[in-house]
């Protein structure tokens, strides 16, 4: 027990490392938790393959959508207040998808609640580079490693934990999957003042815009942006399709193979991301912040 509290004091940024992957966790824990209910969404709304497929695609339109509109909120009114707004926007409109009588509802819920993600996740690289100057790399490999947790675990618990929780009730399944949002806002509320450096806020004012110019925008915007449709697609149709074949009970473990097999990855950048960002070829993006993160934000 001594040794483990001597390596926690080497440790003063354990808790906030750990906040700020919850907050990575919580900007896709709600996104995911879709793919999963699709059979029951199909009966209870009689949702189309195309109302499918356009379910889907709202999330990533609403992250291309509202990423400069977010970097604009984080430089105007600051890191803390831009996250908790976002967060709170996912709470609440994630859970009132359990209400939705129709499609429609279904569709505006869904697009308020990909607005609070998006306008949330421009204000993590800021935050990483005021909060951890000197582990930066790391740092992004932690929240990002938290979006991809988060992923898995809608995907893999949806079906055979949560959903029985709610005693098969999609609508409630939602309200469920809303609760680990809620509590990581109050926790960020607790812990802000330890997580947002006071600092933060002038070193943003007048840096929102990205540079259209820059090529290397657009390629990282083109990259990442194909990257995640392919793998939002396959989520979302993956479950129709299990069940097209026969094989519905398939489902959950088709998507939490698909969703688990980014993790590897992730851990290995947790472990090597320091060295990446010392690099000559990684200054570039290093440095430029701003222009970059606003396409890998939307994507």
């Amino acid at each position: 027990m001594s040794a483990l509290r001597r390596r926690l004091a080497a440790m003063p940024d354990l808790p906030a490392y750990a906040v700020l992957w919850l907050i990575g966790a919580c900007l896709r824990l709600t996104i995911l938790v879709v793919p999963p209910l699709l059979p029951q969404l199909h009966a209870a709304l009689g949702l189309s393959e195309g109302q499918v497929g356009l379910l889907s695609a709202l999330p990533p339109l609403m992250f291309a959508a509202a990423a400069v509109p977010g970097s604009f909120l984080v430089a105007r009114f600051g890191i803390g207040a831009t996250l908790l707004a976002g967060l709170v926007l996912n709470t609440v409109a994630s859970a009132a998808r359990g209400a939705a009588p129709h499609v429609g509802f279904l569709y505006a819920s869904t697009l308020c609640m990909a607005g609070g993600v998006a306008i949330s996740q421009p204000a993590l690289p800021p935050l990483v580079r005021a909060r951890f100057p000197r582990r930066v790399g790391f740092a992004t490999a932690v929240f990002s490693n938290g979006l991809l947790v988060g992923e898995v675990l809608a995907a893999a618990l949806t079906r055979p934990l949560v959903l029985p929780l709610a005693a098969g009730d999609w609508r409630v399944t939602f309200v469920l999957w809303a609760l680990p949002v809620l509590l990581t806002t109050v926790l960020v509320l607790a812990y802000g003042h330890h997580l947002f450096p006071r600092h933060a806020a002038s070193t943003l004012r007048g840096r929102w815009m990205p540079d259209w110019s820059d090529p290397l925008v657009w390629r990282l915007g083109l990259l990442l942006g194909g990257v995640n449709a392919l793998y939002l697609v396959s989520n979302a149709f993956l479950p129709d399709y299990a069940t097209a074949v026969g094989h519905p009970e398939r489902i959950e473990g088709a998507l939490t193979a698909i969703n688990l097999a980014q993790i590897p990855a992730s851990l290995l950048m947790m472990g090597v991301a320091g060295r990446l960002a010392t690099r000559r070829w990684a200054s570039g993006v290093r440095h430029q912040p701003r222009q970059v993160h606003v396409f890998v934000e939307a994507s």
